[in-house]
């Protein structure tokens, strides 16, 4: 329901009812209300809409830049700083991005390669020509499957540790680490935001507050209409 409309139209009603009946009191009390609500209604239309002739109307497209560069510094200046990136990779444990449970990532990771080069490596050692006596590592395949499991395991289990956290929170703080993370995420930030146009910088606000700024038009209507009925009042007087 549009509350702007409904008041203009109580308003005008009220007006007319006052002509009608040729009461002085209605008549002003719809007046002053439509003139109240109308002019607060058209100064909500002024802030999306360029109106021919209104210099000022269209501020929120007009300024598309300018907006733009408002919420990039908001999300910078206020949101991604230094002390709340540090203060985010601190955590309270559970929300702490070091405290990621990683067995799900290690699960996925294909460890062949470290069995290849482990083989290698025996292949290259004092052990190497006892390995060739039983086969050379054609028969060390059979431990493939066990080694990368039980492999799998222990790094879940050194990444689950106090100690690992640590290290890795740690590292995150370092200070190039962290301009490192301000400047991915202003990126990200450039990139989306380059990606607006005015039309949509427009829609966006206007869903923000459009639909809060319509008491203006209510209040404009009653208080209008109250300051109508004073005026009204003191002339009757």
């Amino acid at each position: 329901m549009n509350k702007s409309l409904i008041v203009n139209l109580i308003a005008l009603v009220v007006t007319l009812i006052g002509i009608t009946l040729d009461s002085h009191i209605l008549f002003t009390v719809g007046i002053f209300a439509l003139s109240g609500a109308v002019t607060n209604w058209l100064a909500v239309h002024m802030l999306f809409e360029k109106v021919p002739g209104l210099y000022g109307s269209g501020v929120i497209p007009a300024r598309f830049e300018d907006f733009k560069l408002g919420i990039r510094e908001l999300m910078m200046e206020q949101f991604f700083t230094e002390e709340n990136i540090d203060r985010f990779l601190a955590g309270d444990g559970k929300n702490s991005p070091t405290s990621i449970d990683l067995a799900p990532i290690i699960n996925k990771v294909d460890l062949s390669p470290a069995f290849d080069n482990l083989v290698e490596v025996i292949e290259q050692s004092s052990f190497g020509s006892m390995l060739a006596m039983v086969g050379g590592s054609e028969a060390l395949q059979p431990l493939r499957e066990p080694f990368i499991e039980k492999m799998k395991e222990t790094v879940g289990d050194i990444s689950k540790s106090e100690e690992f956290n640590h290290i890795l929170r740690d590292e995150l703080e370092q200070p190039s680490v962290m301009a490192e993370m301000r400047e991915k995420v202003s990126d990200i930030i450039e990139k989306r935001l380059n990606e607006l146009t005015p039309q949509l910088v427009k829609e966006i606000i206007q869903n923000m507050i459009k639909k809060h700024l319509g008491w203006l038009v209510v209040w404009g209507g009653v208080f209008g209409g109250l300051i109508g009925l004073l005026a009204s009042l003191t002339n009757t007087y």
